[in-house]
């Protein structure tokens, strides 16, 4: 066994975890912590990168004290991040302009409007693989440009960065030296052109964003860069891996060949296949995006369905409406009940992602009686979970025309047996959850172990995988289509609540 570790962060929408790695993949040192949510106004969501910085190293820091080691016996850090998420910072002070703007925010989806109405929307999906959308950065970008002030001017003089928590991330872990991004997290800013592989004049020009708040792009698995001592505990270490986090849970699944395919259960929920070296254009609402680049090979793609609101759902009912305490509670409740009852939960939060693509639609609960209690609202929220993942798998099945034999899972909300039994109840298929569940920290510490020798080959990563448990499903194909049919007719009111008449 090779020795020494590889260290992963892994900066999530409402938390960071750290994790450490040794070469048998055993995790040997742990931190987590959650970080604010800052809602200024109704549909908007940010967060302070500041604060995201501070946590990180601070998180660092407590792994590396739970495992007993020194910064000095890492040899290589990967990173993975909430995507999307924009930041935009002063090159010369390293202070941020504003709050950063979260996926979820749906500030720009005006913006997002104008542009369709002009007739641009497959001129983007055609070079990004992506639909117009508030949820990418591209927008986000805009509104710091037009809204903040002097900004604009301090940009084209090139004072001003721009990038997704990864790129500021590394800013700060190498002193402000290396201003970076890689390709799997470039695909999503709607900025960047998926088969040329290089950031679009064309698009760059139609959003007003100069070129120069842009990072570089590079391989998801690369010697990227070096964290400067004075801001890593003493220590020059590679940084080695970079990756979304849904490219990241897709490498950390070992989804290496072309239709293999995961669903992460986060704060949303993301389900990627692997299409190898093409670039699938889908016609069903999905996403097509870039998975990974492994040093100097072709990067290879992935079909996506991002589905907005998921275990956010939950803490929703924990934070908001004080109905739990605890997310673990959800799974009683949910067993305290024989059926759903009629009551039906569309979360959309924050509007609709894949397939539906409707950014004004607004979270519904129907179906509600005189005896719904507060168990139907926790059944409701998960088994929201898997209707939406079911609307996405059967896009990605035409889209691909690949039928999902299987579908492996990961993320927090994969311990509740209820919730991944439900799951291959309404897709038809098996789910299967791996015996290391944390996989999007474990895809990072893959993409760098990979790039420092640590780990020699994707067969070598691959034979690591081990199932966990194998969930097969338990109704008939006639109770799964009527309880389908009445989540779409659920879908259909929530639809379009916050347009005007």
């Amino acid at each position: 066994m090779k020795e020494g570790y590889v260290l992963s962060i892994d900066q999530g929408t409402t938390g960071t975890t750290v994790l450490i790695f040794d070469h048998d993949v055993t995790i040997v040192g742990r931190a987590y912590a959650e970080f604010t949510q800052h809602y200024p106004q109704p549909g908007w969501v940010e967060h302070d990168p500041s604060e995201i910085w501070s946590s990180t190293i601070g998180l660092v820091a407590q792994a590396l004290a739970n495992a007993r080691i020194k910064a000095s016996d890492l040899q290589a850090i990967g990173i993975t991040n909430q995507r999307e998420t924009t930041v935009m910072w002063d090159r010369a002070t390293g202070s941020p302009v504003h709050n950063a703007i979260v996926w979820q925010d749906r500030r720009t989806a005006p913006v997002c409007d104008e542009l369709k109405e002009q007739g641009l929307e497959d001129d983007f999906r055609r070079r990004t693989g992506l639909v117009i959308d508030a949820y990418f950065s591209g927008t986000k970008v805009k509104w710091f440009l037009e809204n903040v002030t002097n900004l604009r001017e301090r940009a084209e003089r090139g004072e001003a960065a721009f990038g997704t928590i990864d790129s500021w991330l590394v800013w700060n872990l190498t002193g402000g030296e290396t201003h970076i991004t890689d390709y799997s997290n470039a695909s999503r800013t709607l900025l960047y052109n998926i088969h040329d592989l290089r950031w679009d004049e064309v698009l760059l020009q139609t959003l007003g964003i100069p070129r120069s708040v842009l990072p570089k792009v590079k391989p998801s698995s690369h010697i990227l860069a070096h964290t400067d001592p004075e801001s890593f505990f003493g220590a020059s270490v590679p940084i080695a891996g970079i990756a979304g986090d849904q490219q990241a849970a897709l490498f950390g699944q070992a989804c290496y060949s072309e239709g293999l395919a995961k669903n992460t259960y986060g704060t949303g929920s993301f389900m990627l296949m692997n299409t190898g070296h093409k670039a699938v254009a889908s016609r069903e609402g999905l996403l097509t995006t870039i998975a990974w680049g492994i040093g100097d090979e072709p990067v290879e793609y992935a079909l996506e369905g991002s589905i907005f609101i998921t275990g956010a759902a939950i803490q929703w009912l924990r934070d908001g409406l004080k109905i739990i305490a605890q997310a673990s509670e959800t799974e009683a409740l949910d067993r305290s009940l024989h059926s759903n009852e009629g009551v039906y939960f569309v979360p959309a939060l924050v509007g609709l992602g894949a397939p539906h693509w409707d950014a004004y639609a607004r979270g519904t609960i129907i179906g509600i009686t005189r005896g719904t209690t507060r168990a139907h609202f926790a059944r409701a929220a998960l088994e929201s979970m898997c209707y939406q993942t079911f609307d996405v798998v059967g896009a990605m099945a035409r889209d691909s025309g690949i039928p999902l034999k299987e579908i492996r899972a990961d993320g927090g909300a994969v311990g509740n047996s209820f919730l991944m039994q439900f799951q291959a109840d309404i897709l038809g298929v098996a789910v299967e959850v791996p015996q290391i569940t944390e996989t999007t920290a474990l895809g990072a510490a893959y993409l760098a172990g990979l790039a420092t020798g640590f780990w020699e080959t994707r067969e070598e990563l691959h034979s690591k995988w081990k199932l966990g448990r194998r969930y097969e499903p338990q109704i008939s194909g006639e109770e799964r289509a009527r309880l389908h049919r009445r989540w779409l007719k659920a879908v259909e009111r929530a639809r379009g609540w916050e347009l005007d008449d």
